[in-house]
C-alpha cells in the first residue's frame, strides 16, 4: 500500500509518499518534500495565518509534482490520498483539503481526512514499529497532552494543558528575551552553558494529582524576572541563565506529569514522545531518564518527523485505510479536533497555535 500525504495545518507545507509492505512488516518513505515558512513569519514573532495559507497555495502543487516524479508514479498507482483536516489554521487546512479532494475525485482514490494529533501519535509505529497500546506525550507549539493510545482511532486523554502549550511558552519566552522565532531552538541554543539553578522559577501543577499541564504561570515568572533585572536582562550571561532555568522548569513539569501517567497505567511498557518540543536535548534526556527508571521503553521519532511533515500524514492514512476507515469528500476543515472526543474540553487542548 502506498499513500500520498499532505500537511498544511500551520506554517509547513509537507508532502510525502509512504509505502507499507503489509504482512512482511516493511515500511519505507518513498519520497518527501517540506517547505518551511519560518523566514516569512520570523519578522512577526509567530505564524500569520494569511501568509501561511498563501504560501501553501503557491508551493503545494509543485511539491506534490516533485514527490510523484521522484517516485516515478502516477496518481492511479496510489492506494489513497491522506491530508490533515485539523486541528489547525483554517485557511491552510482548506488549501490541503481542496487539493487532496480534487486528486481523489479525479482519479477515484480513497480519501482520508487525518487528525493532525493522530498523525503525531502514530509516527512511532512507522519509525520504530511500536505496538499498541502505549502512552503518548505530545508536546509542540500548539499541544501539550498525555494520551493513552489503544489503537487506530482509539485514544483516551489523560491530561492536557489548561493554558499555554509547551512550544507556545518557549516562543513567548524567546520573544521576551529578543531571541527570535521559532522560540524552542532559540531558547535551547541560548541556554547552553547557562546556570539552570540561578532563577527559582515555579513548576506549575507539579506534585498535584492527575496529568494536566500549565505553563502560563511559568512564562509570567520569566517576564517578572526580566522586569526585575532591568538592563541586566540583556546581558548574555543572564539570558543564558534565564533560558537554562526556564528549560529546566519545563523539563521538571513534563517529567512530573508523565510520571503520573506511568503510575496510573503501570501496564503500559512503552512511552512515545512526539511533537517539535521532543527535539529539545535537555527535555529528551530527562524523559529518557524517567523511562529508564520506570523500566519503560522510550520511543522518539527522528526530529524531522516530530515537527509537522507529510510523512506522518501519509502513514496515518495507511493506518486508517488498513482498518477500513475511509472519509467522504465532504470532510470539513476543523480548527479544533480533539483525539478523545469524550474528554472535557480544555482551553489549551486540541488547537494548533
Amino acid at each position: 500500500m502506498i499513500v500520498l500525504g499532505i500537511e498544511t495545518s500551520c506554517d509547513e507545507t509537507g508532502v510525502a509518499l509512504v509505502e507499507d509492505g503489509g504482512a512482511d512488516g516493511s515500511r519505507r518513505i518513498v519520497s518527501e518534500r517540506l517547505f518551511s515558512q519560518l523566514e516569512a513569519h520570523a519578522a512577526y514573532g509567530g505564524v500569520v495565518p494569511e501568509i501561511a495559507a498563501r504560501a501553501h497555495v503557491e508551493k503545494l502543487d509543485r511539491l506534490i509534482e516533485a514527490v510523484m516524479d521522484e517516485a516515478g508514479l502516477d496518481f492511479p498507482g496510489l492506494d489513497g490520498i491522506a491530508v490533515t483536516a485539523g486541528p489547525g489554521l483554517i485557511g491552510g487546512l482548506i488549501v490541503g483539503l481542496v487539493t487532496a479532494k480534487a486528486i481523489a475525485a479525479v482519479h477515484g482514490l480513497p480519501f482520508v481526512a487525518v487528525n493532525h494529533l493522530e498523525a503525531h501519535a502514530l509516527t512511532a509505529r512507522l519509525t520504530d514499529g511500536v505496538a499498541f497500546p502505549y502512552l503518548l506525550l505530545l508536546v509542540s507549539g500548539g499541544h501539550a497532552q498525555l494520551l493513552d493510545v489503544r489503537g487506530v482511532g482509539r485514544y483516551r486523554r489523560l491530561g492536557a494543558t489548561i493554558d499555554d502549550a509547551v512550544g507556545e511558552a518557549f516562543d513567548k519566552v524567546a520573544k521576551m528575551l529578543g531571541l527570535g522565532y521559532p522560540g524552542g531552538p532559540a531558547v535551547e541554543r541560548a541556554a547552553v552553558g547557562g546556570d539552570a539553578t540561578r532563577f527559582a522559577l515555579p513548576r506549575p501543577m507539579c506534585q498535584r494529582p492527575g496529568c494536566d499541564f500549565s505553563f502560563s504561570g511559568l512564562k509570567t515568572a520569566v517576564r517578572q524576572a526580566i522586569l526585575d533585572l532591568g538592563a541586566e536582562a540583556t546581558q548574555p550571561r543572564t539570558v543564558a541563565d534565564l533560558c537554562a532555568s526556564f528549560q529546566e522548569a519545563v523539563a521538571d513539569c513534563l517529567v512530573d506529569r508523565t510520571r503520573h501517567a506511568l503510575v496510573a497505567h503501570p501496564n503500559r511498557r512503552r512511552l512515545v514522545v512526539a511533537g517539535g518540543v521532543a527535539a529539545n536535548a535537555v527535555i529528551g534526556a530527562r524523559l529518557r531518564a524517567l523511562a529508564d527508571g520506570a523500566g519503560v521503553t522510550l520511543s522518539v521519532p527522528p526530529a524531522r518527523l516530530c515537527t509537522d511533515n507529510g510523512v506522518m500524514v501519509a502513514w496515518a492514512g495507511i493506518e486508517r485505510l488498513r482498518t477500513g476507515l475511509i472519509d467522504g469528500l465532504d470532510a470539513p476543515a476543523r480548527a479544533r479536533w480533539p483525539l478523545d472526543a469524550a474528554a472535557e474540553p480544555l482551553p489549551g487542548a486540541g488547537v494548533k497555535a
